[in-house]
């Protein structure tokens, strides 16, 4: 790809993430790209291994994944902020995409606090292991704001990894998550999306090298849609670590994705959260 169309891709991938109810049709996000429809449409899926309409699906229902577990948004309303005013158009396409309709995805409650039985002991909904982890240098791209959001940073971050043909010297993906969502307003949060580097690489703009400290890690293994991340890091904290004995180091926590919503199911999605300690 050259620098002019991976420019093409992140200005089409920002359009998608900015306006999830406008028009995101192929002759819309051609005419953004400023590229044929038809040359267009091969060269996103070349690049991406989705076709547009797959991308616009899929950042779509994750976004109201989102919604429906973080808010208390009439599912109507939910399904006209993503552009999907047809609420049975839009029950239809999130039941095919997560195997539950919208109203049994908020039912579940992916935001269920940790459990604690009739003597305050506490359950864990997920398994937690302490490591010992060698330092990682990854290739990132910075992202601000709420940090369900960030799929915006790992769309960027991917086109322009495999712009610079970088996979190769790639190994996983990761989140490095900096602030308190509890604390900070959620349009100051910041984080980065990454890929851990195994060999030399063009990290020029818009990507940046992000090195984190090896050591000893608490990490939690969860598995479902990343609609859940936000309770698994509440068991994390909140659970886990008062009765653990350790205390966290002086670095941020990360996630690091063993599989990918490109081509795994919502509910078969696995994720490690790692907690430095000292």
């Amino acid at each position: 790809m050259t620098n002019a169309n991976e420019k093409r891709l992140l200005r089409v991938l920002d359009h998608i993430h900015d306006n999830p109810a406008g028009d995101l049709s192929l002759d819309a996000l051609s005419d953004i790209a400023a590229m044929s429809r038809f040359h267009w449409h091969r060269v996103f899926r070349a690049m991406t291994g989705e076709t547009m309409a797959q991308a616009v699906r899929r950042i779509r229902m994750h976004r109201a994944s989102y919604y429906l577990v973080m808010t208390d948004r009439p599912i109507a309303t939910i399904a006209t902020e993503i552009g999907m005013p047809n609420l049975a158009s839009f029950n239809r396409t999130f039941t095919d995409h997560f195997a539950m309709s919208p109203s049994a995805f908020r039912k579940r409650g992916e935001l269920r606090p940790y459990v604690r039985n009739q003597i305050q002991e506490i359950t864990l909904m997920h398994p937690v292991t302490i490591r010992t982890e060698p330092p990682l240098h990854l290739a990132a791209v910075p992202h601000k704001g709420p940090y369900f959001e960030i799929s915006r940073a790992f769309q960027k971050l991917s086109a322009v990894m495999a712009s610079r043909d970088l996979f190769r010297k790639s190994g996983r993906m990761v989140g490095v998550f900096y602030d308190d969502p509890q604390s900070v307003p959620a349009p100051e949060l910041r984080s980065h999306a990454a890929f851990e580097l195994t060999g030399k690489a063009d990290l020029s703009d818009p990507l940046e090298a992000v090195s984190l400290p090896g050591g000893r890690h608490a990490v939690l293994t969860y598995k479902g849609p990343y609609a859940g991340l936000p309770a698994a890091y509440d068991q994390l904290y909140g659970a886990w670590l008062p009765g653990s004995g350790e205390e966290p180091a002086e670095t941020p926590s990360f996630e690091v994705y063993l599989n990918s919503p490109m081509d795994t199911a919502p509910e078969d999605l696995v994720t490690e959260l790692h907690l430095p300690l000292k």
